[in-house]
């Protein structure tokens, strides 16, 4: 079953006074294009989460955050009372010795003072600490993997029914392409007769007929067109990276498409063949999603 490049998860976990988010979003890319946004106390960790998601990615454009939340007691910078004393003291003994007079506002004085409020930020990141954040960042790209099957499953019946447009398409020709022949035939023909002053071998007639029809011949082109729509889908049951696969044999649909349509010299037929690429170019258009 194929896989799509869309994809979205995100895991919460608990440690402490924190909870820890991760989120990580996929859209669709010709390669691996990774970039991270990772809260300071984790960045050392940078290496080891982009190996985790590219192994379970492969490829595609994959934004992925790491951020943390804390309790609103937690994260209230306190006051250091021991340092507000000290100034407090140091400040009303300068005032005595030098008679300078003391602030009217004492606490917006004291409060601007140096390291008065000031939190130290806990940077060191514990083994406990990783393990859980590890977890859920495994949790989120299980949540991605989902979407990505659901997303590929949809695809799959999008691309199955668009096929078999193009198959019946294709046998609808067939009519078309045999009364094609007797009205070349016949146009010729009647062109010369409409000319009586111009004698013709018919044997000669016949001959270049024969060679002017088999130039006209799409058999071959319908044959691997047949051979092309069932390719595709033998391939998108054969694994989940078939993406890359998928869109070259969806050029060479294209192209014998395109010699059909050159060669049809037949309104109806050539109809048909703006049906067949109409269905063939939302094929290509949704196989740049596939992983």
């Amino acid at each position: 079953m194929i896989l799509s490049m869309t994809g979205y998860g995100k895991a919460t976990v608990t440690f402490n006074d924190k909870k820890i988010n991760v989120e990580i979003k996929s859209l669709n890319s010709k390669s691996m294009d990774l970039s991270t946004r990772i809260s300071p106390v984790y960045r050392e960790k940078d290496i080891e989460i982009r190996k985790m998601i590219t192994e379970v990615v492969e490829r595609g454009k994959v934004d992925f955050c790491l951020w943390v939340d804390k309790d609103a007691a937690a994260t209230a910078t306190p006051i250091n009372a021991t340092l507000v004393n000290e100034y407090y003291q140091q400040i009303k003994s300068i005032s005595q010795k030098y008679g300078i007079p003391e602030p009217d506002d004492w606490y917006s004085s004291l409060l601007r003072l140096p390291d008065v409020m000031s939190r130290q930020e806990e940077d060191v990141l514990s083994d406990e600490e990783w393990a859980v954040t590890r977890e859920a960042i495994v949790e989120a790209l299980r949540g991605l993997v989902a979407f990505r099957k659901q997303e590929g499953m949809a695809l799959q019946k999008k691309f199955t029914e668009k096929i078999e447009n193009i198959r019946n398409l294709l046998a609808s020709i067939e009519p078309h392409e045999k009364s094609r022949v007797e009205k070349i035939k016949s146009r010729i023909v009647e062109g010369l007769k409409a000319i009586p002053e111009v004698e013709y071998d018919r044997n000669r007639l016949e001959q270049e007929l024969i060679y002017y029809i088999e130039k006209l011949d799409i058999s071959e082109e319908k044959q691997r067109l047949a051979n092309h729509l069932d390719y595709f889908i033998r391939t998108m049951d054969e694994g989940s990276s078939q993406g890359k696969k998928l869109g070259f044999i969806a050029q060479e649909m294209g192209r014998e498409i395109n010699t059909t349509g050159s060669k049809s010299n037949n309104a109806e037929m050539q109809n048909i063949v703006v049906m067949m690429k109409d269905e063939l170019e939302q094929i290509k258009e949704q196989v740049l999603n596939v992983m």
